[in-house]
């Protein structure tokens, strides 16, 4: 296993500690998508497993904290009913975190910022797919795979999640905790993974550490603005924000094979 260098600036750490407030706001006010502004913002100005690496311990503990809101019986009700999807999340994570040492960074690039671009897009225009039971099993193994493999890379899995549960019509507060379930389990194996890949080694764990206060300052600002915002206003902006930061990545990805 080859450790990373951390080649990364005062000016950098503070650029990522920034984005990291903004991450958590967003998290604090709609509930979604720290990690993956958090990957995708930040590796604009730093090498892609040090992103990564710096957004594990912020998401496990925002995580934890949401899979744990109503208390331990609630999250163990919720395991039981999705174990399977969980299941095939954690093992697909647990094998694509070894790929960020070994993709190029154009390849990166790219199979990170096509589906930040494909799944803001069929959050914006309001896409609803619908999971009948006789076609679950199918599904658990497909979404999930596709949610460990991008949760592997980049930290998020939550969109993926979210497509997921909304197909299965899951009610909205009942999903909320599945998904803090599903998150909070799936950040345990990221960390695992990545401490067993060397993406989380004695060079980056210190800066995921000093992650987790902006990132807590961030959401404790997002909450206190929650029932003031146009919640479908925000939503629509971050996420065209990040079909904006998406499309980015691509053309980095395509102008170094260029």
């Amino acid at each position: 296993m080859e450790e990373l260098s951390v080649p990364i600036s005062a000016a950098a750490f503070v650029a990522a500690a920034g984005v990291t407030i903004v991450a958590g706001f967003v998290k604090g006010a709609v509930g979604f998508a720290m990690p993956m502004i958090m990957m995708a913002c930040m590796v604009m100005f730093l090498p892609a497993p040090i992103a990564l690496a710096m957004l594990i311990l912020p998401t496990l503990v925002s995580n934890a904290w949401q899979a744990l809101r109503q208390g331990h019986a609630a999250a163990w009700a919720s395991v039981r009913p999705f174990r399977r999807y969980l299941a095939i999340l954690v093992v697909t994570i647990l094998l694509a975190a070894h790929l960020v040492t070994r993709l190029s960074p154009e390849l990166l690039y790219l199979v990170l910022g096509v589906p930040i671009i494909g799944l803001a897009l069929l959050q914006l225009w309001g896409v609803r797919f619908h999971i009948p039971p006789e076609r679950r099993l199918g599904a658990d193994l497909g979404l999930g795979v596709f949610a460990g493999f991008m949760g592997g890379l980049s930290g998020s899995w939550g969109p993926q999640t979210v497509l997921y549960l909304t197909a299965l019509d899951v009610p909205k507060a009942e999903s909320v905790r599945i998904q803090g379930v599903i998150y909070g389990i799936g950040s345990v194996a990221l960390l695992a993974a990545h401490l067993q890949s060397g993406v989380l080694n004695l060079q980056t764990l210190p800066l995921s550490l000093a992650m987790i206060v902006p990132a807590a300052l961030g959401m404790a600002l997002g909450f206190k603005v929650h029932d003031r915002l146009d919640q479908a206003r925000f939503r629509r902006w971050t996420l065209i924000v990040l079909v904006v930061v998406g499309a980015n990545l691509v053309r980095k990805g395509l102008a170094g094979w260029s």
